[in-house]
């Protein structure tokens, strides 16, 4: 379900169905890999690289469809460059892309100030089926939640958190929770009770 679209276009000149374009992205170039991966006897992607990987890979994949779906608002910049999505116009602000597992806070390098699309997802069944603790992970992402919001240096903390991306700069709880919620699914929602305001029962889909 999309949310705070206003917040959205505010923050980055973009509207809500290009969040929603871009996870739908990131699902079908993993379905692709996984295709291929079962094909030749393999197991899916999820379950052959480390889980700071996957979360990157994910990052990535999101960050090309925000840039296909924002119609020449935004275009991704080089590997491992700043900001993530570069604007097309003077008025649009630089935008960074994070990603985390499940519960974690997204994190990036080092704390840079500027705008931040977050997108976490949690890892289930192939056909929208998931439990909840790490226990039950099954072998397929999806996004259950993305968020919206501009950071500050203060707003971030140096720590390292098992199942990221194996950087530093963790976005704090108290900041992270006052980032608009653009985007949720209650489906796959990773918490035991409500959290930032959500729960897997608070919101139905569209």
């Amino acid at each position: 379900m999309s949310m705070n679209s206003e917040r959205l276009l505010e923050l980055t000149g973009l509207e809500a169905g290009a969040i929603r374009s871009a996870v739908e992205y990131a699902y079908d170039t993993l379905d692709l890999i996984d295709a291929e991966l079962i094909a030749r006897g393999s197991e899916p992607i999820s379950g052959l690289v480390e889980l700071a990987n996957l979360s990157s890979m994910i990052g990535n994949l999101v960050g090309a469809g925000v840039a296909e779906a924002s119609g020449g608002l935004y275009v991704r910049n080089r590997p491992h460059a700043f900001p993530d999505l570069v604007p097309q116009r003077e008025d649009l602000p630089d935008l960074e892309v994070k990603t985390a597992l499940e519960t974690n806070s997204p994190k990036g390098h080092l704390p840079k100030e500027g705008v931040y699309l977050t997108f976490r997802y949690a890892l289930g069944g192939p056909n929208s089926e998931y439990t909840r603790g790490k226990d039950s992970r099954g072998r397929t992402a999806w996004v259950w939640e993305v968020r919206v919001g501009y950071l500050g240096l203060a707003d971030f903390s140096i720590s390292n958190t098992d199942g990221d991306s194996g950087k530093t700069a963790v976005i704090k709880t108290e900041a992270f929770k006052t980032m608009p919620v653009v985007l949720f699914d209650p489906r796959f929602f990773p918490y035991a009770r409500a959290w930032g305001g959500l729960s897997a029962s608070s919101v139905a889909l569209e």
